[in-house]
């Protein structure tokens, strides 16, 4: 097949600007080949090469005496003791999942899944975050069904617990939702499995399904806006099989555990480009590839389509000679492919040949460590409005509209969807808070959550970022669970654009500020741009994941409210109702700030519930919708009213910081509040659950007719 014509058209096709071509001229003095210029675009492209990111990821705090593994790698990796190690990883795929909402989400659930299981590490829990567009709007009902279709379907048949997430509605994301993918394993701490190639002339072996045309150049679409043409983007999306996957899991760690394995890298995006040229890069040394050997499924594939498919679950290995035979054995009893494709050199090369003709003469560390790096022009997000009046409603109303809209009712017909006690660990399932797996065969557990609210990012990045954080930590403490570390996926406008740069920069800033302020160093993560449609940008969107750890010794805090319990109130409430959830579902409104985060207070309070469980018999922490929604969500859980003292809309649905609602009987009431008084902690009695009705202030209306609005209206909407 004659390939096809360098032009300033087909540069630009791939993603690549003219000045950024020259640059790759300069680099191999003469014109790239097709397979060439197809291998720049993906490792230079925004997706994988990090380029208008790298230099504000850099600022975040990586690092503490409980983390294994940082950035870098295909996830984090955390010491929980005992030997132990929790390894968790978020990406998103966006992109893919608006273009084939199923396949996108399942797809984008499959390879974070890959992520954790090539460090070593049995996945043990996943968790998703969904960002659709507003519920009138004609794609959106096909979005939301065929993604929680695509993550249930791929999760549940590999068996992995989905245990928490969240979804959202926002005109913003019409044209371009967003699939964010979470996932945890466990591993021995002293068994992690990393990328990097070592030793020249070794085996460099491809594992897994064979390769297909699906996928190609999905890397490069995933970092352009979306326009008209979207619908010719479809053949970029990939399509899996969960349980190729599970095979291929169980063969990847049988083969772990024999000592063949000197690296691995899985095949996500750009899939064999970036796998390979990652190894070698990590490795200081070259690659040489023979794709005649590549065990595809189609037939008369290039050289440019084996090398940008983005086929699933394959895998890339580095493994020792003398235990190839031992790691075919393995590979053909799960029925997997096993081929030897090339092997690592000493020089720095990436060198492709296709039956005996070189298609590809690169130096190797040029499409990776030197791929261009850009400090992108930014203008800080100017102050938000102030906040003008905001009408004092009748209180049951108000209540009303928040759990009557898509946002803030029962999300069980999501999460209903998903298998969440596969493995038999699950101690608190999705809908009570962050999501709790026991770690089998110990008396630990580990906590999850995940956590953003936009509107709070686009009216001030900083204090957004740190909100995110910050709500993500308060999440764990509520159950118990002392949080370890984060990790991030950054969903972002158009950066070329110094408004959107500016609100990516301060929520880095804010991120930053928190993870140091709580010790939960950001330890993987991943930037998703350019998610725009004509011109119009998504809100932005740094979804943060936290985890956290109960130890043998401790319970978790994970009661429900009952009748006779008082309600405590920890944390300082000024009624903060700027961009509150009040302000957008009752007023559509956007005015004012995003509520201040003093990280101190956050800290304090949060290992005050910590250290004082024995006395909680039930906590959540404060978030969208203030007291009124927490203690709504606290009532329906445990199925009993609630009489809250205040009646006033500021101290009611104000969404002030740090704050924790608390059920305890009198004399646990007490303690605690000696206890904060010793700890300077804010605390008071709000109320008390009891009866059958719902309180607030002198409105009031039975917990079952709410009940009714909030768990039916997501699948009157939408089933």
């Amino acid at each position: 097949m004659t390939e096809p014509a360098i032009t300033p058209d087909l540069i630009a096709s791939h993603g690549l600007k003219p000045d950024e071509y020259d640059r790759i001229l300069d680099i191999i003095g003469r014109e790239p080949s097709f397979t060439e210029l197809g291998i720049f675009s993906a490792m230079w492209n925004e997706h994988c090469s990090y380029k208008s990111s790298k230099k504000w990821l850099r600022t975040l705090p990586t690092t503490g005496p409980q983390v294994i593994c940082g950035p870098g790698e295909n996830a984090g990796v955390v010491d929980i003791g005992d030997g132990q190690a929790v390894v968790f990883k978020m990406e998103s795929h966006n992109h893919p999942s608006y273009i084939e909402p199923y396949q996108g989400a399942a797809t984008g659930v499959g390879g974070i899944l890959r992520d954790v299981f090539t460090m070593g590490a049995r996945p043990i829990a996943a968790m998703n975050s969904l960002s659709f567009g507003e519920k009138s709007h004609p794609k959106t009902r096909q979005l939301v069904h065929g993604v929680v279709e695509g993550v249930g379907g791929y999760g549940n048949c590999f068996g992995v617990p989905t245990v928490g997430g969240e979804v959202r509605f926002d005109p913003s994301y019409n044209g371009n939702c967003l699939v964010n993918a979470f996932a945890a394993g466990l591993a021995d701490a002293d068994k992690i499995f990393y990328s990097a190639a070592s030793g020249v002339g070794m085996p460099v072996v491809y594992l897994g399904a064979k390769t297909g045309r699906d996928g190609v150049g999905g890397a490069t679409m995933a970092s352009a806006e979306f326009d008209d043409t979207i619908e010719e983007k479809r053949p970029t999306v990939q399509v899996g099989d969960p349980f190729t996957e599970k095979r291929l899991m169980e063969a990847c760690m049988e083969l772990m555990a024999t000592g063949a394995v000197i690296s691995i890298q899985d095949m996500g995006a750009a899939g064999l480009t970036c796998s390979a040229v990652e190894m070698g890069d990590k490795g200081d040394l070259g690659v040489r590839l023979d794709l005649e050997k590549v065990p595809t499924r189609e037939e008369n594939m290039t050289a440019y389509e084996m090398m940008l498919s983005e086929s699933q679950e394959r895998m890339l290995m580095v493994l020792r000679p003398e235990k190839e035979a031992e790691a075919k054995a393995v590979f053909d009893k799960w029925d997997l492919d096993f081929a030897i494709v090339g092997e690592t050199i000493a020089e720095d090369r990436f060198l492709i040949m296709h039956n005996g003709e070189c298609k590809a003469d690169l130096p190797l560390k040029a499409l990776s460590g030197t791929a261009p790096e850009y400090d992108r022009p930014w203008v800080p997000t100017p102050a938000a409005a102030p906040l003008e009046d905001v009408p004092e409603l009748d209180s049951i109303d108000a209540l009303k509209a928040l759990i009557g809209s898509v946002n803030y009712c029962s999300k069980a017909w999501v999460y209903e969807q998903y298998d969440s006690q596969v493995m038999a660990d699950t101690v608190q399932r999705p809908g009570l808070g962050a999501g709790i797996v026991r770690v089998h065969d110990t008396g630990k557990m580990l906590a999850f959550s995940s956590d953003v609210t936009p509107r709070y990012v686009r009216a001030n990045p900083v204090e957004g970022g740190k909100q995110a954080v910050a709500e993500a930590y308060r999440n764990l403490c509520a159950v118990g669970a002392k949080p370890l570390a984060t990790t991030d996926n950054l969903n972002f406008g158009n950066p070329e654009k110094p408004e959107i740069m500016g609100q990516f920069v301060g929520a880095i800033q804010g991120i930053g500020q928190a993870v140091a302020a709580l010790d939960v160093p950001i330890v993987s993560g991943n930037v998703s741009l350019y998610n725009e449609t004509d011109g119009s940008a998504i809100l932005p969107t740094p979804t943060i994941c936290a985890v956290g750890l109960i130890n043998a010794e401790e319970e978790p805090i994970i009661g429900t409210a009952r009748d006779g319990h008082v309600a405590l109130l920890v944390g300082e409430t000024s009624g903060h109702l700027g961009q509150s959830a009040l302000l957008a579902e009752v007023f559509n409104r956007t005015d004012g700030d995003a509520p201040a985060v003093d990280l101190d207070a956050e800290k304090r309070n949060g290992e005050f519930i910590r250290n004082n469980r024995d006395l909680i018999k039930a906590c959540t922490d404060l978030s969208d919708g203030g007291l009124a929604m927490a203690a709504f969500e606290m009532a329906n859980a445990g199925d009993v009213g609630v009489q809250l003292d205040a009646g006033d809309t500021p101290t009611l649905f104000g969404e002030d910081q740090a704050r924790y609602l608390i059920a305890c009987n009198f004399d646990q009431a007490e303690a605690l509040m000696g206890a904060a008084h010793a700890a300077g902690v804010t605390i008071q009695s709000v109320g008390r659950f009891t009866g059958s009705e719902v309180v607030l202030g002198s409105a009031r209306a039975e917990l079952t007719e709410l009940r009714d609005i909030y768990q039916n209206t997501f699948g009157d909407t939408f089933a």
